[in-house]
């Protein structure tokens, strides 16, 4: 096996090689005196993927899981010697040393050790980790050890597996290495950087970065965006009694492009001549009837999970996770514990041989034979640098069916499994077969109207399950049209003028942004959730209506890194990083030049902006505007929470007004319709202040009654104290989120951590909350004194 130091030079070790040493079924050995032989150990990374390994092995294996990873970088300036091969200095993760203590304890008594962690660079970097520790414990000595992989938890792969070990693969370790070398030389460099010249408790990531400037660019394209107006004219008609509309296509012998008609006046004009010359018919001069084959989705990888979960079920990506890692992990179906979905962080559209042939007999029991497809159903990832250490997410067993379950469940599991149940079983299903129909109606010889329908002839797949549509703005599926033969005369009922105005394209949701950043091979599966939390949770950006919208401070950070460090928040470039990643885990390169070439240009920008910027040319914006107190030159500055107008000759000047405000007297202000007072019976306005909008008295400053436009989240969580409101996500003075109950002032129980609805095992409280700390990671805590209950979270983070 190899043998590397707590530094990046790795070398080779004197333990027995997996090509050498004997197969797993065969390993063996017994004491001197004759005692019952050792047992085998082997090491996973996840306590489910433990114990669903150990169903599959006999009383001569032990099986352990590390929790993830077992060490990391320390967390201070110089964990990456950059002056010497980028070595690397570790620590054993604190949260986790109760975990690597067992290991250690389970190795003494061991004969062999079997590193089974995922077949990827992340799980070949743990299974790289925990041989690490465990030869500077020096409790390997002369013992065998094999590194083994299997990319499905089934009987026959891990048994395959464990017959056929190898070698722990450096080519992928060090790829891993590089990984996170880039990603703590990135955040250690800009970070402080941007805490200079922006503000304190910023950061910037490799990846988190280009996806920042996603949203910016999106927002800076619809802002810049000039509406422009178009009519259409549709014609509603009717032919054995059933109504149906078409659109103008054509008129007088011109196709209409979308922006022919662009007044109300020309539309009426058409209007007018096509009514006179239609007299109340018009007469089908075409009919094109086609057939075609929709074909089901591919099985759920991590990312398409997170996207239809926003789309179909509203959940956050890091709501899907959570929700999924429950699932995985094994809930209690009435004989213990079950894990009901195979690993949900995959890039793999394939599908264990097994579960395919149980799906197949599955849906010729409940659907039919008839929608059991020939052959099974074999899918390519589309995913760019895919990773395909795992199968595809799917039901460990799809006879356990969701409604036979749902009892065992809470609404959100039932829900995420039910989803999961219904995209597995349809992706083996037959293809649904849908009749088109396009039918041409002609007005005398004036224009030609277009109507579309179609029919769905056999549902197939669609039985089960259709897969959602981001931002879809129509569609004509289902729409049935009347049986209509060329020559027919059908009536015209009656024509209508339809005004439309062009649309900005639409803000990311968190399904359309982890769909951009798969497109550009930016992140991996494990990355998404953490990407959009830590854009939340830096308030970067915020969800407006389930749609990300950036905020000053984000827009500032944006426009620092886009203008100082163009290259490295550059969406080829991070996508081409990836690929090198990649290259080196093919043993196609080597990890430290890599990092030598990014390094050197990446450090000398970063001390010549800290050197040549100065914070007043990141955080202020000069105006054409002179201060009406003091004739200085008016700027926009980042204030603690927004940006607002105000005098350059601050501090001998304080005047300031918010970037809304009317210039006449500093407060942006609309009245209120249907509402007054309630202190004073005066009329409300809607106004802006340095704090953002907000309604308030039009009396003040006599009356000074105010309410917030921000209406707190409801978490859905009910309150552990008064068992009446629900906890509710708000936002204090200081700009710090909190959660409160509903039911404040009457109860005032609150948190600092986001609550779950998960009742203590400890205390039996209620709910538990999520706490997330450098030393600890993310962790379920109890929030009730004195109780200490802390749960390990796997990171979502590679």
């Amino acid at each position: 096996m190899p043998k590397a130091k707590t530094t990046s030079k790795a070398t080779s070790a004197k333990a027995k090689p997996a090509s050498k040493a004997k197969s797993a079924s065969k390993t063996r050995s017994t004491s001197k005196s004759g005692a019952a032989s050792k047992k085998n150990l082997i090491i996973v990374e996840s306590p489910a993927k433990a114990k669903t390994i150990k169903k599959y092995l006999g009383a001569d294996f032990e099986v352990l899981a590390s929790y993830g990873h077992v060490r990391d970088l320390l967390p201070k300036e110089g964990a990456v010697d950059t002056a010497h091969h980028f070595a690397m200095r570790y620590e054993l993760i604190e949260k986790n040393a109760k975990h690597v203590a067992s290991i250690v304890a389970a190795m003494k008594k061991a004969e062999a050790l079997f590193l089974a962690t995922d077949p990827d660079r992340e799980g070949e970097a743990i299974s790289w980790h925990i041989y690490e520790v465990l030869r500077e414990k020096k409790v390997l000595k002369d013992k065998s050890v094999h590194r083994v992989v299997f990319h499905e938890i089934t009987k026959s792969a891990v048994q395959a597996a464990l017959d056929h070990p190898r070698d722990i693969s450096m080519e992928l370790v060090n790829a891993q290495q590089a990984r996170r070398a880039l990603d703590y030389l990135v955040g250690f460099n800009l970070s402080p950087l941007l805490w200079r010249k922006v503000r304190r408790g910023l950061s910037a990531g490799r990846v988190q970065s280009p996806a920042l400037r996603m949203i910016v660019e999106r927002e800076e394209e619809i802002e810049k965006f000039t509406s422009q107006e178009y009519w259409d004219l549709v014609a509603e008609s009717t032919s054995e009694s059933q109504d149906f509309t078409a659109k103008l296509t054509h008129y007088k012998g011109e196709k209409l492009e979308q922006f022919s008609i662009t007044t109300a006046g020309q539309a009426e004009a058409v209007k007018k001549d096509l009514e006179m010359a239609a007299h109340g018919k018009l007469r089908v001069s075409r009919v094109e009837k086609k057939q075609r084959k929709r074909n089901p989705a591919a099985p759920f990888i991590t990312s398409t999970l997170q996207q239809e979960a926003a789309r179909k079920l509203g959940f956050t990506a890091q709501r899907t996770m959570r929700t999924a890692q429950q699932l995985y992990e094994g809930v209690d179906t009435g004989q213990g514990a079950v894990g009901l979905i195979s690993y949900m962080r995959t890039d793999s559209v394939n599908l264990a041989a097994e579960a395919i042939v149980e799906i197949r007999h599955l849906i010729g029991e409940r659907y039919g034979k008839a929608n059991v497809p020939e052959e099974p159903r074999l899918y390519k990832t589309k995913a760019k640098n895919a990773q395909e250490a795992h199968e595809a997410i799917r039901p460990t067993s799809v006879i356990r069916l969701p409604e036979s379950i749902k009892e065992f469940l809470n609404p959100e599991q039932y829900k995420l499994y039910s989803l999961i149940w219904k995209r597995t079983v349809a992706s083996q299903m037959v293809s649904a077969t849908i009749d088109t129909v396009a039918v041409d109606l002609e007005c005398a010889d004036k224009g030609i109207f277009r109507a579309n329908g179609s029919v769905v002839v056999d549902p197939g797949f669609m039985l089960v399950y259709k897969e959602g549509i981001d931002d879809s703005k129509s569609d004509d599926e289902d729409r049935m049209l009347p049986a209509l033969e060329e020559g027919h005369v059908v009536d015209l009922k009656a024509l209508t003028c339809n005004q439309h105005f062009t649309e900005p394209p639409p803000r990311y949701s968190e399904a359309t942004l982890i769909k951009s950043l798969e497109e550009h091979g930016i992140g991996r599966p494990s990355t998404y959730a953490a990407i959009i939390y830590t854009l939340q949770h830096r308030e970067y950006a915020a969800l407006d209506n389930k749609r990300f919208k950036p905020t000053d401070v984000g827009r500032i950070v944006n426009k620092f890194l886009t203008m100082h460090f163009t290259r490295y928040v550059d969406y080829n470039f991070t996508a081409k990083l990836e690929d090198e990643l990649d290259e080196i885990s093919r043993g196609e390169k080597e990890w430290v030049p890599l990092l030598q070439e990014f390094w050197q240009p990446f450090k000398h920008q970063v001390d010549e902006v800290a050197e040549t910027v100065k914070r007043s040319d990141v955080t202020q914006e000069a105006l054409d505007e002179k201060c009406p107190d003091c004739g200085k030159p008016l700027s926009i500055r980042l204030g603690r929470h927004s940006r607002f107008i105000g005098c350059t000759g601050y501090p001998e000047c304080s005047y300031t007004r918010s970037v809304d405000d009317d210039k006449s007297d500093g407060i942006s202000a609309d009245i209120v319709e249907g509402r007054t007072c309630p202190q004073c019976s005066g009329p409300l306005q809607l106004k802006a202040g340095r704090y953002g909008k907000f309604i308030g008295c039009s009396s003040y400053p006599n009356c000074k009654f105010i309410e917030s436009l921000n209406k707190p989240l409801d978490t859905g969580v009910d309150c552990p104290e008064c068992h009446e409101g629900h906890m509710l996500k708000r936002k204090s003075r200081m700009g710090k989120i909190f959660f409160s109950c509903g039911r404040y002032p009457d109860c005032k129980y609150a948190l600092w951590n986001e609550p779950v609805a998960q009742t203590c095992p400890k205390c039996a409280w209620p709910l538990l909350t999520i706490k997330t700390t450098k030393r600890r990671g993310t962790e379920l805590v109890c929030p009730h004194t004195p109780c200490d209950f802390t749960k390990p979270m796997i990171d979502e983070e590679e």
